[in-house]
């Protein structure tokens, strides 16, 4: 989570195209509610205590699981889920800080890379960022992780068509909320501070923030598994962060999970 939601959507898949077969959705429980609420001929799966929902949706079979807060913890759901029901690919639906100062909240962000924002040396100059280390092959990821075409393919394409309901922002605006590209960053900290939303704009290209999209990104990659990470955005990282987040969870939850779903009735 980010506290985690913010829609984000990110897919890492191998270069093949994505199989006919099961297809993972992962989110914390409040965000990927919307999801769950919309399967059909659901079942119920018990993994090691972890609950899954078996169901349909949009024609296509799918399994949801619900990852707690954080980077261990969506590690933990994602490998049980990899392990247990071997989806063709996995896609993340929450929501997200906005990092990016254009974005408002319910605006859909489609991760286009991803990266983990509190992982490397930290020094007295600050953190020195870099990829994490593959403990197989002991090759280091690119500190940003691209997402697979095939997956931001499909997500352009949704995008394209998807028409979200009007949200008023805590200005009082009432604005249509918009569905953009970005890097979406990852930290086991819910963000709260101006100083460090702009570092993270500066130094990484931060588009959206959140708490577990690049460990699941991360752990897919370990199991060549596509992913894709889409965020909607609840608040804007700064003092009001907390509040907001509450204010907006429900719909950015919902315009996270109606970009997700779109890509769902896609895949073939």
């Amino acid at each position: 989570m980010r506290i985690a939601v913010a829609v984000l959507v990110f897919l890492v898949v191998p270069s093949a195209a994505v199989a006919q077969s099961v297809i993972g959705l992962l989110g914390i429980a409040r965000e990927i509610a919307p999801i769950e609420q919309r399967l059909q001929d659901v079942r119920e799966v018990t993994v090691k205590g972890y609950v899954f929902r078996l169901g349909m949706l949009n024609g296509r079979q799918v399994v949801v699981g619900r990852s707690g807060v954080g980077k261990v913890s969506a590690a933990i759901v994602t490998t049980l889920l990899i392990n247990q029901f071997s989806p063709s690919a996995i896609l993340f639906s929450g929501t997200a800080g906005a990092i990016d100062p254009s974005l408002r909240q319910g605006d859909v962000v489609i991760g286009i890379s991803v990266a983990h924002h509190d992982a490397g040396m930290q020094t007295a100059d600050g953190i020195r960022r870099q990829g994490n280390r593959n403990p197989l092959t002991g090759i280091f990821d690119p500190l940003l992780v691209p997402a697979p075409e095939p997956l931001l393919a499909l997500a352009r394409q949704a995008a394209q068509t998807l028409r979200l309901p009007a949200v008023r922002t805590p200005d009082g605006k009432e604005q249509t909320p918009r569905i953009v590209e970005g890097v979406i960053v990852t930290g086991d900290v819910f963000l709260s501070d101006d100083a460090r939303r702009i570092e993270l704009r500066k130094a990484l290209g931060a588009t959206a923030v959140e708490m577990e999209g690049a460990a699941v990104v991360q752990t897919c990659r370990q199991f060549s598994v596509p992913c894709l990470v889409v965020r909607s955005i609840t608040d804007r990282a700064d003092g009001q962060a907390m509040s907001n987040y509450e204010q907006f969870l429900a719909t950015a939850s919902e315009n996270a999970a109606a970009l997700v779903m779109a890509v769902v009735a896609g895949l073939k």
